[in-house]
Order: structure tokens, then sequence, then C-alpha cells
């Protein structure tokens, strides 16, 4: 179970408050749906205003508030068969799909499809895709939801939440006229956190794009079709309110969020939790691509036993492991079609494949706490001759567990199929990292992962 704020701390790691470590990762939720980080934060204020208005319970709001936080836990799920539908970037047209009406057929819908099947194929590629899209609209939708909605609610499983924030992650895109996904839920049948979320998010995205009042018009329209029309009612009173809307617009909107959990039954992370959350934080990474579904797990097991062999301290070894397992969060702002693409990458591709670590620095160092390990985490790619990226950074600046991780980064890699080729065997594996030794990789880091027994390695 969480730990609630009435139980004394048993160590520094309870000092760290859920709502501090879920929000800041809700930002790499945020990449992967392709919207601007801070997204899920302000639907959360939108979400726990409109819970004061409807005089909600203290614990409905608790379990209101992390369900927003990771209404978005799943998006990487379905990232890459939505990639292998539309033959673009994913990121773009889950982007564009929030503020377009996909559950009817008009002449909105033929332009998001025009924008985002198979561009830069030819005429007659495109046509034959676009045609082929639109016939299997509605199962390819409940299909893409239902990878999304499920394996969202099986994450805040894992963390630790309630059934009902489990529920409402579920049926997050259910609508109230029945005609929403995955179950074709209808009214009062949707579960009422489900429906404040959508309604908040898609208020959230549309004072985004047009303004406040654009928003709330939005809501008006979608009113007993989308949206609960007693929710309606009730969150217009938000309007006006000058004050939360440039609150919106700040960017301390994520401070403002963490003081709005409700705090009789404020959360923090023991030691287990956090191991959980960071476990359940890889899944998410891992899942996003089929080359890549166990790779921060493989880091992280490689990376520990290397430490351990050189003998560090168990509580570097404790912070090595939670930064292998969230190493690649960064990576969930990639598109699938640079992850998953068979041939070479253009210069373009390839400067936005060497930003992830830099996201996963701007992520992690959002946690009180959490700075040495958001740096050792967005480190992976450092080189100890300085041709690493994202900083340059050269041996003296890279840290044994950093020198840890880089190797267990590249062995994972080079022995995993990935689309342009397949897994390596372990002896060339050991040839072509051996050309890195000692001006690149560490030689002692080197060393112990040749020592170990990697056989069930991958």
């Amino acid at each position: 179970m969480l730990i609630a704020e009435t139980q004394a701390p048993v160590s520094s790691a309870t000092q760290l408050r859920m709502s501090d470590l879920i929000s800041a990762l809700s930002y790499a939720l945020d990449l992967t749906e392709g919207q601007p980080m801070g997204h899920a934060v302000k639907c959360c204020l939108l979400s726990m205003r409109l819970a004061d208005i409807l005089n909600l319970s203290v614990q409905d709001k608790c379990d209101l508030y992390y369900a927003t936080l990771l209404k978005d836990a799943g998006c990487s799920s379905n990232a890459a068969r939505m990639y292998e539908i539309l033959g673009g970037d994913e990121r773009k047209a889950k982007q564009e799909v929030k503020s377009t009406d996909w559950t009817k057929v008009s002449f909105e819908g033929l332009e998001y499809l025009l924008r985002n099947v198979m561009p830069g194929r030819s005429r007659l590629e495109r046509v034959f895709a676009i045609a082929s899209v639109a016939t299997n609209r509605d199962a390819q939708t409940r299909e893409l939801i239902d990878l999304r909605c499920d394996r969202g609610a099986q994450i805040a499983k894992k963390i630790g939440f309630s059934e009902s924030t489990t529920a409402a992650i579920y049926s997050l895109d259910e609508h109230w006229n029945g005609r929403g996904f995955p179950a074709g839920r209808k009214a009062q049948d949707i579960p009422l956190f489900s429906r404040i979320m959508n309604l908040c998010q898609t208020l959230e995205l549309f004072v985004t794009l047009n303004g406040v009042s654009d928003g709330f018009q939005v809501l008006r329209d979608r009113s007993g079709s989308w949206f609960d029309p007693q929710l309606v009612r009730a969150v217009v009173e938000l309007e006006k309110d000058t004050e939360l809307w440039n609150l919106v617009e700040q960017d301390r909107v994520r401070e403002a969020v963490m003081e709005m959990e409700p705090i009789s039954v404020s959360l923090y992370a023991d030691e287990a939790k956090l191991d959980n959350v960071c476990e359940a934080f890889a899944n998410i990474i891992d899942i996003k691509s089929p080359y890549t579904h166990s790779h921060s797990r493989g880091v992280t097991s490689i990376a520990v036993a290397i430490c351990q062999r050189l003998a560090l301290p168990e509580d570097q070894v404790t912070l090595v492991r939670r930064a292998a397992l969230l190493h690649d969060i960064g990576k969930l702002s990639l598109p699938n079609n640079i992850l998953d693409k068979a041939g070479k990458l253009t210069a373009a591709e390839w400067e936005t494949v060497r930003l992830h670590p830099y996201y996963t620095q701007r992520i992690l160092e959002r946690i009180r706490g959490f700075q040495d390990l958001a740096f050792l985490a967005s480190s992976h790619h450092e080189r100890l001759d300085g041709s690493g990226y994202f900083r340059n950074l050269r041996a003296a600046q890279i840290s044994p567990g950093a020198r840890a991780i880089a190797v267990a980064d590249v062995y994972d890699a080079l022995s995993s199929k990935r689309p342009y080729r397949g897994a390596l065997a372990k002896g060339e594996v050991f040839k072509i990292m051996a050309a890195d030794v000692p001006h690149a990789l560490d030689g002692d880091c080197f060393a112990a992962l040749k020592s170990l027994d990697l056989t069930n390695s991958n």
C-alpha cells in the first residue's frame, strides 16, 4: 500500500512525495502523446478545480488526482502499431487526433488522414493507405485505444493506486453518447473520474490551441455527445476565472498542482514504492518499440552486476539501478518512424535521437532529490574522450556508475535485434566494444562485463 502522511518516515526516501514523483514523470507521457510538456499537470489542475465544484470527497480527489497525472501511462504501448497503420510520425498524429472529432466521418477527419497517412510516399501509395485506414477506422481505433487504456490501467495498478484510479484510466476515451472506446460505455456507466478527465483534457487542449473562449465552446458543442451535460454545466463556472487561466500559462503549474494534492491523504514513496515506479516507467519506455521491449531492464541488470563486480557501495548500486531503469525516459520524445526505421537515419533524424538524453535530464531533474540520479541517467551516451552526447563530457566528469550504465547500454543494444540488423553474437559484440576501450568506454567496466554470465541478459 502507499504510505499515508500520518505514518512516520522510515528512511530519507519516504520524504519523496508521490505527487512530486508522478507529476514530473507525467512530462514524459506528454512527450509520447505529442503534447507540450506540462499537459497532464494542467489537466490535473483543471480536474481538481472541477472536483472542488462538485464537492468530491478527499479520497475521491486523491484517486482522481493520480488518475489524471497518469491518464496517458499506456500511451507508448500503441505507438508502434499506430506507426504501422499510418506510416508517419505517430506523435504528430496523436497530437492532432485530440483536436479532431474522430467518432464520425467528416471533412475534418479526411484532412487529418491526408496530413498523417504515409507522408512522403507516392500519391498512389497514399490513396490506397488512406482508403484502408478509412475503411477500418472503427476497428483500428478500438484496437489502439484498448492497447493504451489497458496498459495504462496496468501501470497504475503496478504502482499501487486504487481500483477507482485504474478504472478511470481504462475508460478515459469513453463518450457520454456511447460512441467512445474501448468498450462503448454510455452515460452514467462511464466512471465519473473518466468523464471528468476526458472533459478536462479536451478543455486544456483547446485552450492551449485557441484560447479560453474556444475551449469552453468546444465543451458546449460536445455536451451530450462526448461529455456529461451536468459536468459541462458545472465546469463553465471556471470560464471567467482569470486567476486560473493566468496560472495555466505560467511555468509554476506543477508546483501549484503538487500543493493541490489532498493533504489528508498525501502519499509518500518508500524504497519499495520508488522501485515500483521506476520499474513501471521502464516498462512504459520499453514497450514503445518492439525492438526495445526489454532494453531498460537488460541495461539495469548488467549495469548493477558490473557495479557489484567493481565493489561500489550499496547506495551507489541502488542509484545506478534506478537511473538505469529510467535512462531512456527521454526516448519517449522520439517518434516511431525514427525508432523503428529500417534504413539509415538522416542528419536531422540523428540530431533528434541525440536529444533524448537531454529530455531524460529535463524530466528527472524536476523531482526533488533526483539531481544526481538525473545526471547519472542522462549520461549513458557520454564517452571518456568527449565524443559522446549530449554534454560531451570527458573522463573526469563521468562517474563509475555512469561508466557502468554506458557499457551496459552498448552491450544490450548490440546484442539485441534492431530494425536495421539482427542481434549480434556475444563474441562479435565484445569485439566491437573492445575497439572503444579504454579511450571511450571504461576498461574496468568492460572487463567486469566480460566476466559476467550473460546467457539470459536479453
